[in-house]
């Protein structure tokens, strides 16, 4: 069995990073988190419109590339690596995998194709409770003539404030279900939440008799959300993985060219051994990022116990290589001019995002059987 890349994949990778490195250099970073909208609009566009991005894993029937889930980690990586500003993660990972997974051929038929076109879509999950478990889905659907209104709070969502489509996860009698909310909808209130990642967006979305459609089965969808958040958690540990090679790239080529007592700082034991780990670290991540990335293309069941370890994995190696990066660099280390702090922000709030790794150490623990 290989576990390389293929050319295509490797073109792949290279393609993006030069897109991101033209359209997502650090002063574009700075200047777009300091945005309410938080991304550039004529980017996005061409991400769609050139390069296929938004459509690279929905299925060509419905106007997407069809591609997989190894290619979809490629991207995330590089768009890990740059700190890319746009709402990728929230359409692509969230919202058109629940969509794929949901088993509703009409909304398939009506959604992913304006995702793949770049409209921008999320996920509405979590509550102020701060769960991400099936019993901290507590908002309520009510049946409504032919469709249901939705009454309650989300939290947490990533670019919630900007999505033209949010789907939402709400009980009815039967359990939970998932529900297609228009951005525009009566009774909608979106609160843009200040976060201390400023690279990624988040809201609060207040639902008060706000008319939904129920997406799949009644009741159902705990099913397909499982699914996704195991989707979503391998999607986040490339994301992870990208962020960490970037901060080991960062403090090696500073321990470099930084001298002191007449010597790079490079030459020191210290130095040389938080390289060393860092390097150990990223390269572990790696390996566990891609595994489970296979994995998720297969759809295998080792994709529940893949997931949670590479979250928990990845999650505390690019802290680490972040925080570590921070340190090398020493005094302007810390400064607001230098990159560093905006992955060790990425890097903290990655590892609370979809669960952290105690969390998912737990989720593991409990998916093996121990």
């Amino acid at each position: 069995m290989n576990f390389a890349f293929s050319d295509e994949q490797n073109q792949l990778r290279d393609f993006v990073r030069s897109f991101l490195e033209d359209k997502s250099p650090e002063a574009a970073v700075r200047e777009l988190m300091d945005t309410e909208a938080g991304y550039d609009p004529q980017v996005w566009s061409q991400m769609a419109d050139q390069m296929g991005l938004q459509a690279l894993i929905i299925p060509e029937e419905f106007g997407g590339q069809g591609f997989g889930y190894v290619e979809l980690t490629v991207v995330l990586e590089e768009m890990g690596r740059a700190l890319l500003c746009a709402p990728y993660f929230s359409s692509v990972v969230l919202a058109a995998n629940t969509l794929i997974h949901s088993g509703d051929a009409a909304a398939k038929s009506e959604l992913l194709p304006q995702i793949a076109a770049g409209t921008i879509a999320t996920l509405a999950f979590t509550e102020p409770n701060g769960r991400w478990d099936e019993a901290g889905v507590t908002m309520t659907a009510t049946a409504s003539g032919d469709g249901h209104t939705l009454d309650g709070t989300k939290m947490y969502v990533l670019d919630g404030h900007t999505a033209d489509i949010i789907l939402v996860a709400a009980r009815t009698a039967n359990g939970v279900s998932l529900f297609h909310v228009a951005g525009d909808a009566p009774g909608l209130t979106r609160t843009a939440l200040s976060t201390m990642d400023q690279t990624r967006k988040q809201a609060k979305v207040d639902f008060a008799g706000t008319p939904a459609t129920l997406i799949g089965a009644d009741g159902k969808g705990w099913d397909v959300l499982s699914t996704v958040l195991d989707l979503a958690a391998v999607a986040l540990a490339a994301e992870q993985v990208g962020g960490a090679q970037m901060c080991l790239d960062m403090a090696v080529e500073y321990a470099k060219v930084r001298v002191q007592f007449g010597r790079p700082i490079g030459s020191f034991q210290a130095i040389k051994h938080k390289c060393a780990d860092m390097l150990l670290e990223v390269e572990s991540a790696k390996s566990a990022a891609y595994y489970a990335a296979w994995c998720a293309a297969e759809m295998n069941d080792e994709l529940p116990s893949t997931a949670s370890l590479a979250k928990a994995y990845c999650s505390e190696a690019y802290f680490h290589a972040a925080a570590e990066n921070i340190q090398i660099h020493g005094g302007i280390g810390f400064t607001w001019e230098h990159p560093a702090h905006l992955y060790f922000k990425r890097a903290k709030t990655s590892e609370l995002l979809f669960g952290d790794p105690t969390y998912h150490r737990e989720l593991l623990a409990q998916r093996i059987g121990i």
